[in-house]
């Protein structure tokens, strides 16, 4: 057992959504007394870093109901359950981007709010990136703007918080190293 483990002593579903379930867990803490965790459990998601042959990323903006703004961001989406990632990855790149990819890497995991939520993230880089002619359609209540910018652009929308959720800040950082290499 790790020296901070806490064992899980009950668990109460509170919700169970489309995305989304909520629970609370009782659990024994390493000095022995108990506490209560409130958990969202979340399939989890990828996100993609297109980069243009002229080495541009492309970019969506999309409004977030969570935050009542709209976001500039990479692309992402949901995994479907029993769904590959790389399949999730290049789904999302398509119905997001309407692009496919000659190359495309996964780059790195990592998980989004550890404190209250599972959900991971699957970062992935896609290059040779070629225009689909019927691209498969995105989902019915996203309406997304794509847009290009350089490395430099996307560090200064960093910076004054037009991109503002940790995904893109993250990838922002991975793609100036890959487009320095």
């Amino acid at each position: 057992m790790n020296r901070f483990e806490e064992k899980t002593v009950s668990s109460n579903l509170l919700f169970e959504g489309k995305i989304i379930s909520l629970r609370i867990d009782e659990v024994e803490l390493p000095d022995g007394k108990r506490a209560k965790r409130e958990l969202i459990d979340h399939p989890g998601a990828v996100a993609i870093i297109p980069i243009t042959d002229d080495g541009k990323i492309i970019l969506v903006e999309q409004y977030r109901k969570a935050l009542n703004r709209s976001l500039i961001e990479i692309p992402a989406g949901k995994i479907e359950p029993g769904e590959d990632i790389n399949v999730t990855a290049l789904r999302e790149l398509e119905e997001e981007t309407g692009y496919g990819a000659n190359r495309f890497e996964y780059l790195q995991s990592f998980a989004t709010s550890p404190g209250f939520a599972n959900e991971i993230i699957h970062i992935f880089v896609a290059q040779g990136l070629y225009k689909i002619d019927k691209p498969a359609a995105g989902d019915e209540d996203e309406f997304i703007e794509l847009f290009e910018c350089t490395i430099e652009e996307a560090e200064e929308m960093v910076l004054d918080q037009r991109i503002y959720d940790a995904k893109t800040a993250f990838a922002i950082l991975h793609a100036k190293k890959l487009l320095k290499d």
